[in-house]
């Protein structure tokens, strides 16, 4: 059994990150940054558990790509931490930062070296600037330029944090309280991201890969007399509408599976499920909207859609346009890369009986492409 669990922190907001993307979710080759920094400090250590603190949407996301430990964040990194820390059994911890995204290995190994009991392992580089504290400079060679990971010892850092105080990290925590806190040599590898421009130093991340990720989707409604019909968020007129918990617009519903399944996230009932009195009657436009920003959210960027529609009745032919040209503006996609096809069912089957509707979808999804910002 080993005795270090690894925590990764990113549930923060990133506000001085100014790109679509979260930058936790860009890409390096096929794999989100979290993914990758995950990965990268497992395959140093055998750590007993690995814990990824994040988004309560991230996380919904995050389950299907690895089976690491997620943890909801709080409001502040502290708080996240603390989150963390409910899950530790081990007797020592190891917390980095996910936008610490590149590591050094000789780092690494120099914390896990000098870990000791009721202390913390902090790595630092020296200053090399002139420093000045509001009008009057200081002496360099008495600071220190403070990095993560930090390793500590887990019931000293539970102890340290279990105070309303806000501390920047777990070092100034444990200092706090008396704690010994052991400077390690630092790394220029191990430089954060906050900034778009902090891209150009991470020489650990690939271009994303060109790979074209395809999704299909299909849904199936039968009609209801007395309710509005809604195909690709175009109103048609007809005696009847669909029968669903939302609107029924069963083209947007097959589209929004279509996408969900091309990024490898399920399907949209785990995100808008029937059972929510949230979605009753819900106008599937909106799900549209919703869908399309957390795809740039995780670092998926919209190629293409192509839709079919199954139906006896109503005839679509005169509306095809409109729904190309609305479906377009939703996705924000020049309309040449929306298609639209209607046909029937000649006259068999359920549909056939004119007792519903099918649409099968297809969408394409690239990842976002931060090497051209």
């Amino acid at each position: 059994m080993q005795d270090i669990t690894l925590i990764l922190l990113g549930a923060g907001s990133a506000s001085r990150f100014k790109l679509a993307p979260k930058k936790q979710w860009l890409w390096s080759d096929d794999r989100p940054i979290w993914l990758k920094v995950a990965d990268d400090f497992q395959s140093l250590y055998a750590f007993e558990e690995t814990i990824i603190v994040s988004s309560k949407d991230d996380i919904q996301s995050m389950k299907n790509f690895a089976t690491y430990t997620f943890v909801e964040g709080g409001d502040s990194r502290q708080a996240s931490l603390k989150n963390a820390l409910d899950q530790v059994t081990t007797p020592f911890v190891l917390v980095s930062d996910i936008a610490r995204c590149c590591l050094d290995e000789t780092m690494i190994q120099r914390i896990l070296l000098a870990k000791k009991n009721r202390s913390c392992v902090v790595p630092t580089l020296p200053v090399v600037d002139t420093l000045y504290f509001e009008e009057a400079p200081l002496n360099r060679e008495s600071a220190k330029i403070i990095q993560t990971p930090q390793l500590s010892c887990t019931q000293t850092l539970k102890e340290a944090l279990s105070t309303d105080q806000e501390f920047t990290d777990d070092s100034s925590a444990i200092a706090s309280q008396g704690g010994e806190i052991i400077f390690v040599e630092g790394s220029t590898k191990a430089h954060k991201l906050t900034t778009v421009e902090d891209l150009a130093k991470l020489p650990c991340l690939d271009a994303p890969s060109t790979q074209a990720l395809t999704g299909f989707g299909i849904d199936i409604h039968a009609f209801e007399e007395g309710k509005a019909m809604m195909l690709c968020g175009v109103e048609i007129d007809s005696p009847f509408g669909f029968k669903a918990h939302s609107d029924g617009d069963v083209a947007i519903h097959a589209l929004i599976d279509a996408l969900l399944g091309a990024a490898g996230l399920g399907d949209i009932g785990e995100f808008y499920p029937d059972t929510s009195e949230t979605y009753k009657g819900a106008d599937s436009s909106l799900l549209l909207k919703d869908t399309i920003t957390r795809l740039s959210n995780l670092g998926y960027s919209l190629g293409n859609v192509d839709l079919t529609i199954i139906a006896q009745t109503p005839k679509l032919l005169n509306y095809k346009k409109d729904m190309r040209f609305n479906l377009a503006s939703l996705l924000h996609l020049p309309p040449y890369r929306v298609n639209i096809k209607a046909t029937t069912a000649e006259k068999l089957g359920w549909i056939g009986r004119k007792e519903g509707v099918a649409v099968e979808a297809v969408a394409t999804l690239y990842y976002y492409d931060w090497t051209q910002q």
